[in-house]
């Protein structure tokens, strides 16, 4: 998963609304890990300015400083925590009265947040979003009716909790109570992406039991939301002039199992490609074994559904895979890969790898290497393992050294950097449908662009060069391009 640099969020990334009270407390808001956790803080920041208050670019400017923070590895913990302490200072030197924490790392160090940075006067759990108008000294407006929600469960997700997949026994100071917090399309909600693309977050939790993870303590049992809300959502949105919905969760493809909905999302992704306006729709985090032949045609029927998988594989021994408790293997992974090509003409296919596990041993990582020379993936990122207390692997031995594992880890981001290079050259000369988004930051002389291969922030980028000269470039508009470059991971197009 990406990591986004601290930085409080831009005008021209928020929409501001006016202050529905006097001297309302300006707030500004960083948001660290992936998206998911981004549409945490749209939801935090549309409850903040619905009921009154006034967000802010700058952190300077902020009397309330609110730091969303990411604890899926040890790297993003870190991050978090120097970031709210760089936030801390606006406090002790500057105007800020407040500083709030929120997301993963106060479920998974409350009280030591607390303890140690006497600064923080206020923390949110992922499931207390509504509580960021206490913590930031707001009384909530009495609310407008909203949709009634029903919290349910999966089988698999209740038998998992029967055997201690969710404890936090281990975990000092957390509270017992797990996360059931979901959003729907009555709750307040500020985009903080440019206002041509959006993330829904259709689902939150986890049921899985994957022995590296600790994603289902810090977010709670899986549960959809209503069908019907992420539709009004998504219609909602698309008026608004949003023209790109990429749909989100822990994990996508179990989404509406627990309203004993099969094939939910394939039905989801139906009733979204007939929304009028929206250009592409995609979905993130695809679990191996739930990839159905209804999900795959579904993709292939529609134009405006990207044809884009992103299916996190973590591994391709099957020795390694049954450690992890995921399951699966090289040969059932290569089988799964062409089935997608075959039914999805010119599918772009996109995983990623956790090197490291503990007792991987040389020949289980070479059987990774060699899975990954021969399914040619479009996208790939490698992860060095980190160890989380709480999870499975946490009291498993044979850990590798950390030099170890990113002698790994950088050995197979080299193949797979040839594999992606000699992929890129494929596509010179070829047309595409691009999404600009505006000014590169490489160069002041290039634009850069997305095509449907290209996921938002995750992927490559495309830089444009070659305008025509009676047609003016403008970020959020789609145009039809040419491929003239391509690199390692980045392409050049030239708009014809």
């Amino acid at each position: 998963m990406s990591h986004k640099a601290p930085a409080v969020l831009s005008e021209d990334e928020i929409e501001v609304r006016p202050p529905a009270a006097q001297n309302p407390p300006k707030v500004g808001f960083v948001s660290l890990g992936c998206p998911k956790n981004l549409v945490d803080s749209e939801v935090m920041m549309g409850m903040l300015a619905h009921n009154g208050a006034e967000l802010v670019r700058r952190a300077e400017d902020a009397d309330v400083i609110v730091v969303n923070t990411c604890s899926f590895i040890e790297s993003a913990q870190q991050e978090s925590v120097n970031t709210i302490l760089e936030m801390a200072r606006h406090k002790t030197d500057g105007r800020a009265r407040k500083l709030v924490v929120a997301g993963c790392l106060v479920e998974r160090f409350r009280n030591d947040i607390r303890k140690n940075i006497p600064e923080v006067d206020a923390v949110v759990g992922t499931g207390e979003l509504q509580n960021i108008l206490a913590a930031a000294g707001i009384a909530p407006q009495p609310p407008k009716d909203s949709p009634f929600r029903i919290l349910t469960s999966r089988a698999e997700g209740d038998a998992r909790a029967a055997q201690g997949r969710f404890s936090r026994e281990s975990w000092d100071g957390t509270v017992s109570d797990l996360p059931n917090y979901l959003y729907d399309e009555a709750t307040p909600r500020i985009l903080a992406t440019p206002g041509y693309t959006a993330y829904i977050k259709i689902a939150e939790g986890c049921d899985h039991p994957c022995a590296f993870c600790i994603i289902p303590q810090l977010r709670g049992q899986f549960r959809s939301r209503r069908f019907e809300s992420v539709v009004a959502e998504a219609e909602r949105l698309a008026l608004a002039g949003v023209r790109e919905i990429t749909l989100i969760g822990q994990d996508t493809t179990c989404y509406g199992e627990d309203f004993d909905l099969k094939d939910g999302l394939a039905l989801l992704l139906e009733k979204l490609a007939g929304i009028e306006g929206l250009h592409w729709v995609r979905f993130l985090y695809a679990y191996p074994n739930k990839i159905t032949g209804r999900l795959l045609e579904t993709i292939a029927s529609h134009d405006n559904i990207c044809s884009y998988m992103d299916v996190p594989l973590q591994h391709a021994s099957p020795t390694v895979l049954k450690r992890m408790k995921r399951g699966g293997g090289s040969d059932i992974f290569l089988r799964s890969v062409e089935k997608m090509r075959r039914t999805i003409p010119n599918v772009t296919l996109r995983t990623s790898f956790i090197v490291g596990f503990p007792g991987e041993t040389e020949k289980e990582f070479e059987e990774l290497c060699e899975f990954v020379r021969e399914a040619k993936f479009d996208w790939m990122g490698a992860f060095s393992y980190s160890d989380q207390e709480g999870t499975g692997a946490f009291d498993l031995g044979k850990k590798l050294s950390p030099r170890e594992i990113e002698r790994r880890r950088k050995h197979l981001m080299q193949i797979q950097r040839g594999i992606s290079r000699k992929s890129k050259k494929a596509l010179v000369g070829k047309e595409f449908d691009l999404l600009l988004q505006g000014p590169s930051e490489e160069s002041d002389l290039l634009y850069e662009g997305r095509t449907a291969m290209h996921a938002p922030e995750i992927d490559g980028k495309v830089f444009v060069n070659d305008f025509p000269e009676d047609r003016e470039p403008k970020a959020g508009e789609f145009y039809r391009c040419e491929i003239t470059e391509a690199h390692d991971y980045d392409l050049v197009a030239r708009i014809i």
